[in-house]
């Protein structure tokens, strides 16, 4: 890990044009909600810091497309400077954030600098939630990183390499289960099983598909729970009929490192665990802000976004327990951290310039999960559903205008266009440093 060293305090960010700034803005985290609040402050009389562990922002909904060896990482991520080169009064800062003074109204980094800030916004995200499940942390890979998407194709990939090399002493069996039947864990399985059938028919890999297993399972009855039933059924019927094995009412109670336990009894061994059955914000900084806690380790706000018991401390995204009309929080999901972004840069306007703040209301625009080539289900505001080739296309278009920079579009918009008429080669690529990236 890289950081900045830059004395022991440090005030953040560029000025606009010569003005003085009326405020200082920190934003910890680089992913939707923090992009959101810098676009929604840029060019603004406030001064912003976004400060992130990556010089990158990542599109985490196609990171299974990185892992199964869809796309080159580079197609996901794009630098925050170049985002914000056009803001004068936009800054970043490469670092981790290791505390939050709050009565001194700074944050300490972990190589000891401090940012000043007359507001601050947590929108650090989640990470994996692994439920107390024993060895789930230490053997399970989970894809809610850049780096962890490599790695994982790293190890999809060294797998069927190794199998090959062994084809000939032995008949190689490979299993590969993916835990989690929301739409990252639908969405691997299908891919997963799709890069497997294409390596083995475009790659002359000497292995038996019938001995290649793709298992996905879950503690519910049924997959995209979100989804109406009829969603969930079509998805299941797609992925079968891909090859994928859907194993249902299933509790994972152990993962070794080449195996995984069921409640039942049974003791699988494979090739890989990969873990999409949820996230949390337990264990990073919305956490530990000594605020008041909501659910899975977010940050409690108010309706303004304001952490509870702090008047110019905010969260957004996946780090804050936000209060809903429809349910208790606010879904983890990607619209919901743009869309609170943007609202809590206006709110932090409002309240510089004296002005009333307003409550924040989640505008639900519905929900996609993709199965695999030309198949795909999106859920509906309205609660109708949409499936098949137009899911997909639908799916497409919406993941191509929300994914930033006009290079990863093109590339990608080229790629899925090559992938929806042939299957290419693709970036089957083993990259021998992404074990150590971070």
């Amino acid at each position: 890990m890289l950081y900045w060293t830059m004395g022991a305090r440090h005030t953040a960010a560029r000025t606009t044009g010569g003005t003085p700034p009326v405020a200082n803005v920190v934003v910890v985290g680089g992913g939707f909600a923090g992009i959101a609040v810098g676009r929604g402050l840029a060019n603004s009389e406030v001064r912003v810091t976004i400060v992130d562990q990556h010089n990158f922002h990542t599109f985490l909904p196609l990171l299974y497309q990185v892992a199964t060896a869809g796309l080159d990482p580079a197609d996901v991520a794009y630098p925050i400077r170049t985002i914000f080169g056009g803001a004068p009064n936009i800054g970043f800062r490469h670092g981790r954030v290791r505390e939050v003074n709050h009565a001194a109204n700074t944050v300490v980094l972990d190589d000891a600098t401090e940012l000043n800030y007359d507001h601050l916004v947590i929108a650090t995200g989640a990470t994996a939630a692994f439920f107390g499940i024993p060895g789930a942390s230490l053997y399970a890979m989970p894809l809610y990183s850049l780096a962890d998407a490599r790695r994982l194709r790293n190890k999809l990939l060294l797998a069927l390499e190794d199998a090959d090399a062994r084809a000939e002493q032995e008949s190689v069996a490979l299993t590969f289960v993916v835990v989690g039947g929301g739409p990252t864990g639908v969405e691997t399985a299908g891919a997963l099983a799709e890069l497997i059938s294409i390596a083995l028919r475009r790659d002359g890999l000497r292995l038996d598909r019938r001995r290649v297993r793709v298992v996905l399972v879950d503690l519910a009855d049924r997959l995209l729970t979100a989804f109406p039933p009829s969603a969930s059924g079509y998805a299941a019927r797609e992925l079968r009929a891909r090859g994928v094995e859907v194993q249902l009412a299933r509790s994972v109670v152990e993962v070794e490192e080449r195996a995984i336990r069921f409640a039942d009894g049974e003791r699988l061994e494979t090739a890989a665990v990969i873990w999409a059955a949820g996230v949390t914000a337990s264990g990073t900084l919305a956490q530990g802000l000594s605020v008041a806690a909501g659910p899975s380790g977010r940050a409690r706000v108010g309706l303004q976004l304001r952490c509870e018991g702090r008047d110019n401390v905010w969260a957004v995204g996946d780090a804050a327990a936000i209060p809903s009309n429809s349910s208790a929080f606010c879904p983890q999901l990607a619209p919901v951290a743009i869309q609170s972004g943007r609202h809590c840069a206006e709110q932090i306007l409002h309240a510089v310039r004296g002005e009333p703040l307003t409550p924040f209301s989640y505008h639900n625009k519905g929900i996609m999960a993709t199965i695999g080539r030309r198949a795909a289900v999106a859920k509906l505001p309205q609660g109708g559903v949409i499936r098949g080739t137009l899911g997909w296309l639908a799916w497409l278009g919406l993941h191509l205008f929300y994914l930033v920079g006009f290079r990863n579009r093109l590339r990608v918009l080229i790629n899925w266009t090559w992938r929806y008429f042939d299957w290419p080669s693709g970036p089957r690529l083993i990259v021998a440093d992404a074990e150590t990236a971070d």
